[in-house]
This record gives structure tokens, C-alpha cells and sequence, in this order.
């Protein structure tokens, strides 16, 4: 009994009472500019996204954007490693397997959102040509030194 009880409170623990909704109006999102390295707002509706103060590659957001892949590739800086991680099964609108699928397959295009947002880690965003845009965080090569 104490055992299950252990388990269940784990498993609560693990996929629900860390993780805080963050709201659209409290929520920039940025692209890392190829000219300036700086990162720059970009236009985004709809956000819906999560977060934890226990683990910074918690952070996963879902959003809209009107700006066009090709305006997105000539702007700002591409990112070549991107891997999202796979979120709680509760935040529906973020698909980490599908998203990974479309990164490998050219569905969707890479971009450096922040370099070392937190130490060791960067915050990537993702953009399909109908504007659905996904932006997590992912460990960086610091992280490995």
C-alpha cells in the first residue's frame, strides 16, 4: 500500500504539480536576429504554454505567427540540433514526436529563439508554413562541457 501511494504521489508530482501555465500577455517571443545576433520580438497569437522553476527544459509553448517561413529564414538564425522534448500528456497542443518528425522532414523550420537562456540551455522555436509555431528549451553543447 505504501508503495502505491508512493507511486501515485510520484507520478503527480512528476507530470502535474511542478509545471505553472504562463499567460499570452506575460510571454515575448523572440527570434535571434542574423544581423545584429540580438534576439528581436516577433509577431505571436494565441500563445498557450507551461513551465517549472524545478528544471529550465521544462518551457513549452504553443503560438501562431503571420510572419512566412522564407521572411523567418532570411531574418534570423537557424538552428541546426533542434530536438523538442517530449512535454505531460495534459498540454495537448504540443506534440514533441510530431514536431520532431516535421523538423527532420522539412515540414517545419529551426530557429534560435535564445542562446543560453539558462545556463547550458537554448530556447528553440519552430515554424510551419500555416504559422503554427512551437518554441521549448533544449540543452546546448555547454551543457555537455
Amino acid at each position: 500500500m505504501v508503495a502505491l501511494i508512493a507511486g501515485a504521489a510520484l507520478y503527480y508530482l512528476q507530470v502535474y504539480a511542478f509545471y505553472d501555465e504562463i499567460k499570452q500577455d506575460s510571454t515575448v517571443i523572440e527570434l535571434t536576429s542574423i544581423v545584429s545576433g540580438v534576439p528581436e520580438e516577433i509577431i505571436a497569437d494565441g500563445f498557450e504554454g507551461i513551465d517549472s522553476g524545478s528544471s529550465p527544459i521544462r518551457f513549452r509553448g504553443c503560438f501562431t505567427t503571420p510572419m512566412s517561413q522564407s521572411l523567418l529564414s532570411e531574418t534570423y538564425v537557424s538552428y541546426d540540433a533542434a530536438v523538442p522534448l517530449i512535454g505531460p500528456s495534459w498540454f495537448s497542443c504540443f506534440d514533441a514526436k510530431l514536431i520532431g518528425a516535421d523538423l527532420e522532414n522539412g515540414d517545419a523550420l529551426p530557429f534560435l529563439s535564445q542562446a543560453d537562456i539558462s545556463n547550458g540551455v537554448d530556447r528553440v522555436v519552430a515554424v510551419y508554413p500555416d504559422g503554427r509555431a512551437y518554441i521549448w528549451h533544449q540543452l546546448n553543447d555547454k551543457f555537455a562541457e
